[in-house]
C-alpha cells in the first residue's frame, strides 16, 4: 500500500502567491514600476465565483437555464486573486470614483493589462494546461 502522507492537508502548499507587474503606469518614489502581489485560490472558491457569475435565462417555453457571464467570471475571478493592492479599500475605490473590487479593476487597468493580470491569474490558478497535454505527460 503506498503512503498517503503526501496528499494530507498539512503536507499540501495552501495558495502559491507572486509579485507581477500589471501595469508600468504605477510607480513607487524611485520611478520603478509598482508589483502587485497575486494568489491562487481554491476549487471551492473557484465555485463560489461562479456561481455568483451565474445568471438564470429564460429560454423557450419559459424554462430557465444557468448561464455563466464569462467577463463577470473573470473580473470575480480576478480580484479575488489579488492581494495587494487592496481593492477593497474604501479609499483606493473612492479615488477612481467606484464601489466594487471589480469595477475598480477595469476602472484603473488599460483593456491590455487587465488582459494580462487574467492570464497571469489564470496560469496561477491551473487553467494553462491543455488537458491534451497532460495526458500525453502521463503517458510518457
Amino acid at each position: 500500500m503506498s503512503d498517503l502522507s503526501m496528499f494530507f492537508a498539512g503536507n499540501a502548499a495552501l495558495e502559491v502567491t507572486e509579485d507581477f507587474v500589471v501595469s508600468e503606469r504605477f510607480k513607487d518614489a524611485e520611478g520603478k514600476p509598482v508589483p502587485w502581489k497575486l494568489r491562487s485560490i481554491t476549487e471551492e472558491q473557484n465555485n463560489e465565483i461562479r456561481k455568483a457569475s451565474t445568471r438564470k435565462v429564460k429560454g423557450k417555453g419559459g424554462i430557465y437555464t444557468p448561464e455563466l457571464d464569462p467577463n463577470e467570471y473573470m473580473a470575480r475571478l480576478m480580484s479575488s486573486c489579488v492581494v495587494f493592492p487592496d481593492l477593497q479599500n474604501a479609499d483606493l475605490q473612492k479615488s477612481y470614483g467606484v464601489k466594487g473590487a471589480e469595477v475598480l479593476l477595469r476602472k484603473m487597468l488599460l483593456p491590455g493589462e487587465f488582459a494580462a493580470l487574467g492570464e497571469r491569474v489564470q496560469t496561477m490558478n491551473g487553467f494553462d494546461q491543455d488537458i491534451n497535454d497532460l495526458v500525453e505527460e502521463v503517458k510518457n
